[in-house]
């Protein structure tokens, strides 16, 4: 039995390696891509590519659908030879993953060429990124964030902080070195905590002047230097509305790339409902207020389009599936729903 019960685990070991092997395999891959420049090189010969003009992603729409097309390496010389555009220009590309059979993902900017031009020869447009996230499928819309905000930190980092001369990319895009003080440069991203406060009943919402009319959202704001992660959610709940926070805990995390390349830290937060009294912070909310479960769930299903009225008011709706903060409401929502009656 003591032989069987051995073998059964060598092959249990022998499975659970090769299921997580792949994972494994592309992620170090990925990094000798990124350390290795003449592999990287070599690597955009037979990768794909995903097409930015001034930040905004390269979408094509089939029937309702807006896909996002990934140009092979020999699709992207012809395109560049069309324009005029020497190969070099590749060298500009950021690599920003890998499928499990090892070809390269890069993100490419085409902001000096003209935009029409490679819409019309490509049958697609170039949309806003938040304009996008909402009509993309959801696989989709973290590499387009992550690969946008990786094009961003390139574009402001071309000179150092301390010397003012020339940063040099390397070619996968995963860093800048000033030669002339040996400082290297990594891309970055600013901790954001997103809480979403009940008083355990109802939920807090809240919109800023620049949302789009009728959205509403859990608050956010940026960690200060030195806080850790409940502090800031204290900090940021007491500023915003003037409610004190009794509890609280972590939901998720999430890359958003508004409105530079931030970790959202996205968290729970309970008051009390006797001193559940809004007191609205105006310099930074145009509104917040208290929604019940039944108006919650109305507005998770309500779409941006289908929130006008015909006196020209907006239904509250809330953020799109794949960013946190509609996670965070769902969450909320199912949570109130399984409790006991």
């Amino acid at each position: 039995m003591a032989a069987i019960y051995q073998a059964v685990c060598r092959r249990a070991s022998s499975l659970s390696c090769r299921l997580h092997s792949t994972y494994v395999r592309k992620m170090r891959y990925l990094n000798e891509l990124k350390e290795d420049d003449s592999l990287c090189r070599q690597a955009q010969t037979s990768g794909t590519f995903y097409l930015f003009h001034n930040l905004s992603p390269f979408l094509q729409k089939v029937g309702k659908k807006y896909l996002v097309p990934q140009l092979s390496a020999a699709e992207m010389k012809r395109i560049l030879e069309k324009f005029k555009e020497t190969e070099q220009r590749i060298e500009k590309s950021v690599l920003i993953g890998c499928s499990d059979e090892h070809v390269p993902h890069f993100a490419l900017d085409l902001g000096a060429l003209e935009k029409s031009a490679i819409e019309s020869e490509l049958k697609g447009s170039f949309t806003d990124l938040r304009k996008a996230l909402f009509v993309v499928d959801g696989k989709d819309s973290p590499l387009l964030a992550s690969a946008q905000s990786l094009l961003r930190w390139h574009d402001s980092h071309q000179y150092c902080g301390k010397t003012g001369q020339p940063t040099q990319k390397n070619v996968a895009g995963s860093k800048r070195v000033c030669h002339a003080s040996g400082i290297t440069y990594y891309p970055q991203m600013s901790p954001v905590v997103i809480t979403l406060v009940s008083d355990g009943s109802r939920c807090l919402l809240a919109r800023q002047p620049s949302f789009p009319r009728g959205m509403y959202t859990a608050l956010s704001g940026f960690c200060d230097v030195g806080e850790n992660v409940e502090e800031a959610v204290r900090r940021e709940v007491a500023e915003e509305v003037g409610l004190e926070v009794e509890s609280l805990w972590y939901s998720a995390s999430q890359h958003w790339p508004f409105p530079s390349s931030c970790l959202m830290i996205a968290c729970h937060a309970l008051v009390r409902a006797q001193q559940a009294e809004i007191s609205m912070n105006s310099l930074e909310l145009e509104e917040a207020r208290w929604f019940g479960l039944e108006e919650t769930v109305e507005g998770l299903k309500r779409e941006p389009r289908s929130s006008k009225q015909d006196d020209g008011s907006f239904l509250p709706w809330f953020p799109p599936k794949h960013a946190i903060a509609h996670q965070l409401i769902f969450e909320w929502v199912k949570q109130q729903t399984s409790q006991p009656a």
